[in-house]
């Protein structure tokens, strides 16, 4: 398949085929991971820099984990010793990063759109790392890769996403590539965190939690973010994890129990008990492993693309 894309900014812009592409390539990085401990050269002589203007570790590191095992060079950008603190704009950063011949930017921000903004101004490969409340594909795929390896179909596949959906990229981006790859998406949570219109994005919406967790493979439970407390969107952290936080009688199946994923970090005791995440039955930390794969399938594919 030519790849025909200069950047990866959403999953929304992606086809059925592309996704399965990034998939395939995801898959023959997760193999690799296991069985070789070697330096690849699809990325010798290209540059990639993390520009992240927002926390993040799991994404971060396993950007850089990702380019070093292509044989990137590989700079970690941090606006805490940036001229940001003297005043530089979000645009003469980016540009003055252009000019030093860097080829790949990938680019976390907490406002919506920063990606596609940049993608259009600067000549290198972007990938977006997180936008603000719109999207975060490389989280989606990873997902998609972590399902892929424990079902082998998409077709069906029956996944509940319980939490902030109003605030969540992750809930987006990954609703998206379900949907296009044949699944079923329910959606759940505290009301006030997730309106009808959600419904946009192509699943359905059920009110108790209990209900839409019934009978579902797979449950993907979102971070709460303590600022959204603080906004009043529920009373309390306590309350939250008594109406809404896992349950062991939501995994109490006779047949199977579903699977559970969470896209990190983790707030145990709060959407999640705290021994959970070991169990058998979790996917997270397959999660974090699929996450290098398929950062590593997304640079080589938008390097090669530049060579075709």
């Amino acid at each position: 398949m030519k790849w025909k894309h200069k950047d990866l900014l959403g999953i929304n812009l992606l086809s059925k085929e592309e996704i399965e592409y990034l998939l395939e390539r995801g898959k023959y990085f997760r193999e690799f991971l296991d069985c070789s401990p070697k330096k690849m050269k699809y990325g010798e002589g290209y540059c990639l820099v993390n520009f992240f203007l927002e926390p993040s570790t799991r994404t971060r590191v396993s950007f850089e984990t990702a380019g070093r095992l292509l044989g990137m060079e590989v700079v970690n950008f941090t606006s805490e010793a940036s001229s940001f603190q003297k005043g530089e704009s979000l645009e003469d950063t980016a540009k003055t990063l252009s000019r030093m011949k860097f080829d790949v930017l990938v680019v976390r921000h907490h406002q919506s759109g920063v990606a596609e903004y940049l993608a259009q101004l600067l000549p290198l490969h972007v990938i977006n790392a997180g936008d603000g409340m719109r999207e975060h594909p490389t989280q989606a795929l990873l997902d998609l890769l972590t399902l892929q390896r424990k079902f082998g179909y998409f077709q069906g596949l029956k996944v509940a996403i319980v939490g902030d959906i109003l605030h969540s990229r992750v809930a987006r981006s990954l609703t998206l590539g379900l949907k296009k790859l044949g699944a079923e998406v329910f959606f759940s949570g505290p009301p006030t965190l997730l309106p009808l219109a959600m419904e946009h994005l192509g699943a359905k919406i059920i009110f108790p939690v209990e209900e839409a967790v019934k009978g579902v493979d797979v449950i993907y439970l979102l971070r709460i973010q303590k600022e959204r407390q603080e906004a009043g969107y529920f009373p309390s952290i306590r309350e939250y994890a008594h109406f809404f936080g896992l349950k062991e009688k939501w995994l109490d199946r006779e047949n199977s129990r579903p699977l559970i994923m969470h896209p990190g970090p983790v707030n145990r005791g709060v959407e999640i008990g705290y021994s959970f995440t070991e169990e058998d039955f979790s996917l997270i930390e397959e999660q974090v492993t699929c996450g290098v794969a398929v950062r590593m399938a997304t640079l080589e594919t938008l390097l090669q693309g530049e060579e075709q």
